[in-house]
């Protein structure tokens, strides 16, 4: 065909059939056709008519649909002449039809190069669909890029390919600003395969990773043995599950992973947070490749961990609660602090997470915040596995919500704090070798226990140990501590949880419990007291018994104050002590009344040393040969205007337990060396005066000063002055006690035991102390010389002293068979009712001076 042959006619068919049909009729009518030949010629005009009809509606039909494709759509001959184009390529090329159809293709591609229509035949021989790029051209010489898509086609009777062009101008030009924008985002990007093989990555990447894109066969830093991939937590990460390889095995997209890459060569740690895209060839059903866009947070990564760090570091976590929606969020260190099963996702599994009283408390908390307040509490609750925590929880509406839906705040772990303040409050209400309540703490619960809003509820037992003294003088202090701490237990499990035990000192225990709902509880815990004691304490290889005495006291009708019930209680105690050891006694009406007597001589007590209500008598010490007075002790006495004359017994344990005694004995030493001064200024022959020390003077204050300046302020030489002492000064605090009485005895003053043998017997420290002298107790000169026992007794208390080199000194000599039986045992000096009571001092002198003349 030449190249100004016209355009095929669709149409040209019908034609020539109408003009052979025409042609035949005329034939026919030259022929003169018998009439049966005109019906089938009027048959074959109407079919004619028919063809004509369909085929214009067929190619109505084709025109409109080949118009209808918005590509430009060619129909080329195989000789590469167009021979149809639809309206897309008038619009695209912008020329008319008449100067596309009938020229060949070169006019609207004019870069084709010679014989460029071999390989597109050989192609479509083959059944396939050829497809290439190239650049067509406009009318006014643009040009545009093109796909074009080449297939067979039957057109007219004859061979032809039907070629569609897609113009790429729209898809170059996004390419372009694709390429651009992920060759200048900040995010690393690339693709690569199953085996770590990278097929694209930009610029980000290659800056990112320390890849060159130019370097053949780039792997991925998974696969590369210089890196090392670790999950969020720093754990080293499997090849297999790093976020790509995910992709790739699953097919779905993995989005938003942390990893961390560590290179080895540089010691460098990258944190990235990494998304994988799968990528599936065409027809494919498993992805080939994936595409990475990691983003660099190392630097987040770097303040969120060291943000983690603080916050577990301080033991402070942070919450954020949406009232309106409920949502809640927690981070790592406040679910730490809750350590529930599961993570609270809400205020109501926070709750859950408290103790209910506290849990009640938060609530009311969050339902009363307003506009602009705020709350901070300590609150305790339970871990998922019971252990306790306390937590401060601080909270307050977000000031750049304008409907104060979201409130914000932090968590702090305060356990450690609370527990360290339990254990210092523990600490201090409890008894430091039995564990037990101590006296302060026993004390606060009585006081809370009378305070009850229903009222009192409370009875209460004093025990005492009966013969601890004994096991502690004999054994010593660690075996007196060992019985206290097996004591402490026993009573223990005697009470069990009925009531509260406490060691109210030395030897002494309390036990406090409720009687509203047993009357008899009381009695029924003496009882089982007692028997817990009945079998014996072994210490080391010695076994010894130890019972009890218990007084009983209930409030309120015996004491509505801790004072006055322990004291009823006290009472009780010494009651049953004197009746009987072992047993209990309860506070009765006779013992109030003996309790209020008591009270009455505390009340006047401590006000009978300012009224002067004190004074002294003196009891002659003579020499038991010839009656003649040596020396005297001073004694105190009270006469008291409420209560009448009071003997020593009656007040002096009283002012030991309040403490007055200190006051008292200073005024009895001061008293007593003033009044020797006088009998001395007034020429009586006395050159000492013995004047007793409590236990609590000599602990109480620098004994040795007052001594020295009561001295001084009379004019006496310390020899002047004796000191009796009890022996529970040796055996309390040897070690204080050596102090003091080496500072007496620089002073010259004379040192004796008072009634040795009644108390501790503390025979060990007699050889360490400074004493000079023993008085032998009248309760043990009491039976003699009847008495076996006695004189068995005495004989040694007299043994003792002549070993020691110590003097000795009777007391209570009330006939002249004592005084015979002494001065048979080498005892010279004493005192008692066969010379003299305790004398005033005008009597005392007035006797001086009868002896002188």
């Amino acid at each position: 065909m030449s190249r100004d042959a016209p355009r095929a006619d669709p149409d040209a068919p019908l034609a020539r059939l109408a003009q052979a049909l025409a042609a035949l009729e005329q034939a026919a009518a030259g022929l003169a056709v018998e009439p049966p030949l005109r019906p089938l010629l009027d048959a074959l005009d109407h079919a004619l008519r028919d063809v004509r009809q369909g085929a214009a509606r067929e190619h109505g039909m084709y025109r409109a649909l080949f118009d209808a494709v918005p590509d430009p759509v060619s129909i080329i001959g195989r000789d590469g002449v167009v021979l149809d184009v639809n309206q897309a390529s008038l619009r695209a090329y912008g020329r008319p039809r008449a100067e596309i159809v009938g020229r060949p293709i070169e006019l609207l591609n004019p870069d084709l190069p010679p014989g460029h229509m071999g390989p597109v035949l050989e192609a479509l021989d083959r059944g396939e669909t050829y497809v290439v790029q190239a650049t067509n051209m406009r009318a006014d010489g643009s040009r545009f890029p093109v796909e074009v898509h080449s297939a067979n086609l039957d057109f007219d009777g004859r061979r032809a390919i039907v070629a569609v062009a897609r113009d790429l101008s729209a898809r170059r030009e996004a390419e372009a600003r694709y390429f651009s924008l992920i060759e200048h985002i900040d995010q690393a990007l690339t693709v690569q395969d199953g085996d770590g093989r990278i097929h694209y990555m930009n610029a980000a990447a290659m800056r990112l990773y320390g890849l060159d894109a130019e370097a053949e066969d780039a792997r991925s830093p998974a696969a590369d043995d210089d890196w090392l991939v670790l999950d969020v937590h720093g754990r080293r990460l499997p090849d297999a599950e790093d976020p790509p390889a995910r992709a790739l095995r699953s097919g779905h997209t993995v989005a938003g992973e942390v990893i961390g890459l560590y290179r080895r060569s540089r010691r460098q740690l990258l944190w990235l947070a990494m998304t994988a895209v799968p990528q599936f060839a065409p027809g494919a059903d498993r992805a080939d490749r994936v595409l990475v866009l990691a983003s660099d947070i190392t630097a987040l990564q770097r303040d969120t961990t060291l943000f983690q760090r603080v916050q577990e570091l301080a033991m402070i976590g942070g919450w954020q609660w949406d009232r309106a929606s409920g949502a809640l969020y927690l981070t790592g260190e406040a679910r730490r602090i809750l350590g529930a099963a599961r993570a609270p996702d809400s205020m109501p599994a926070v709750l859950a997470c408290l103790l209910p009283e506290d849990a009640a408390r938060l609530q009311r908390t969050l339902d009363s915040i307003r506009d602009g307040t705020g709350f901070e509490l300590e609150l305790e609750g339970r871990q998922h596995d019971g252990s306790p925590f306390w937590v401060r929880m601080i909270g307050e509406p977000d000031p750049h919500d304008p409907a104060h839906a979201r409130i914000s705040g932090t968590l702090q772990d305060i356990t450690e704090r609370r527990r360290a303040e339990e254990a210092l409050r523990t600490q201090a209400q409890t008894d430091a070798l039995t564990g037990l309540l101590n006296r302060n703490a026993i004390l606060a619960q009585i006081e809370h226990r009378l305070r009850a809003p229903d009222g009192p509820d409370l009875g209460l037992l004093y025990i005492d140990l009966d013969r601890f003294k004994i096991v502690n003088d004999m054994q010593g202090h660690d075996a007196g501590d060992l019985l206290l701490v097996e004591a402490a237990q026993r009573i223990r499990a005697a009470v069990g949880d009925e009531g509260r035990i406490a060691r109210f000192g030395g030897d002494e225990f309390l036990v406090i419990c409720r009687t509203t709902d047993d009357p008899t509880r009381s009695e029924r815990l003496a009882r089982q007291v007692q028997q817990a004691f009945q079998a014996p304490f072994r210490l080391g290889k010695d076994e010894f018994t130890v019972t009890t005495s218990i007084g009983i006291a209930h409030a309120p009708q015996d004491g509505d104050t801790p004072r006055r019930l322990i004291q009823s209680a006290d009472v009780a105690m010494y009651d049953s002590k004197h009746r009987r050891r072992d047993g209990f006694q309860a506070f009765s009406p006779q013992l109030a009344q003996r309790q209020h007597q008591r009270l009455q001589i505390e009340t006047q007590l401590r006000r009978a040393l300012d009224n002067g209500e004190f004074h002294l008598v003196y009891q002659p010490q003579v020499d038991l040969r010839s009656g003649r007075i040596l020396s005297a002790e001073a004694l105190l006495r009270w006469n008291s205007p409420t209560l009448g004359a009071l003997p020593p017994d009656r007040f002096i344990a009283l002012a030991e337990s309040t403490g007055e005694i200190a006051r008292i004995d200073h005024w009895v030493l001061r008293e007593a060396t003033a009044q020797l001064r006088r009998w001395q200024d007034a020429g009586l022959a006395i050159g000492r005066i013995a004047v007793n020390v409590s236990y609590h003077q000599f602990i109480g204050e620098d004994l040795a000063r007052g001594v020295e300046q009561a001295l001084q302020a009379n004019g006496l030489p310390g020899h002047a002055l004796e000191l009796e002492l009890t022996e529970r000064v040796l055996v309390e605090d040897s070690h204080d006690a050596l102090r003091i009485l080496e500072g007496l005895r620089a002073l010259g003053v004379l040192l004796s035991i008072d009634d040795f043998g009644e108390g501790y017997s503390a025979l060990n420290y007699l050889r360490r102390l400074p004493i000079h002298a023993l008085k032998l107790s009248h309760g043990f000169l009491k039976g003699v010389p009847r008495n076996a026992s006695d004189v068995a007794i005495c004989q040694t208390v007299l043994g003792i002293a002549r070993s020691l080199g110590l003097g000795t000194v009777a007391e209570g000599v009330e006939s002249e068979a004592q005084r015979d039986f002494l001065l048979r045992q080498g005892v010279t000096l004493g005192q008692g009712f066969l010379f003299a009571p305790g004398l005033p001092p005008g009597e005392f002198a007035r006797r001086l001076a009868t002896q002188s003349t």
